[in-house]
């Protein structure tokens, strides 16, 4: 039965959304995306007469981690923008938070996850999708991004409410 809960949190997450308030401006950092994949459409998702802060100002914040060396850092990506860390592209389509006044308190984020590798050692490097779905904040198993040497998870989408004072996060 709880497995349900997590089933619907996507449509309920989507039953959220627009209405006014500032996120915080995150900090451009240039990118090269190669061009097979820069025109490459992402999947958007249009949600009309929803509540809270509009898809394009929301801010979400992903950890990435390479089990190689350890090296993890956070990435804050609004919705349509994708960013390349190394043989990582990140892409994030939609970010959600459940409104206060619901339960469970969900945050989630819909996103690609591409890396570049071989198949095997006679061939080119490719750009593989390793990924595509919903990650949540609080429950990482419902969806894990399965991979030898990243690891991609949810950690915040900053966004208000009617009734909020700021732009707040899943942490408050």
């Amino acid at each position: 039965m709880r497995h349900l809960r997590f089933a619907a949190a996507p449509l309920v997450l989507l039953a959220l959304a627009a209405c006014g308030g500032d996120a915080p401006e995150p900090e451009a950092e240039q990118t090269e995306i190669p061009e097979e994949l820069a025109g490459e459409a992402l999947p958007t998702l249009d949600v009309d007469g929803s509540i809270g802060t509009p898809l394009e100002q929301r801010v979400a914040t992903l950890g990435l981690i390479n089990k190689r060396n350890n090296i993890s850092r956070d990435i804050e990506l609004r919705p349509g923008e994708q960013q390349r860390i190394d043989d990582v592209i990140i892409r994030l389509s939609s970010c959600e938070r459940a409104p206060p006044w619901e339960t469970p308190p969900l945050t989630g984020a819909f996103v690609q996850v591409l890396v570049q590798e071989r198949e095997d050692v006679d061939s080119e490097l490719e750009w593989n999708r390793i990924f595509s779905g919903w990650l949540y904040k609080e429950a990482p198993a419902v969806n894990v991004v399965e991979h030898p040497i990243y690891d991609v998870w949810m950690k915040d989408c900053a966004m208000s409410f009617p009734g909020e004072e700021e732009p707040a996060s899943s942490s408050n």
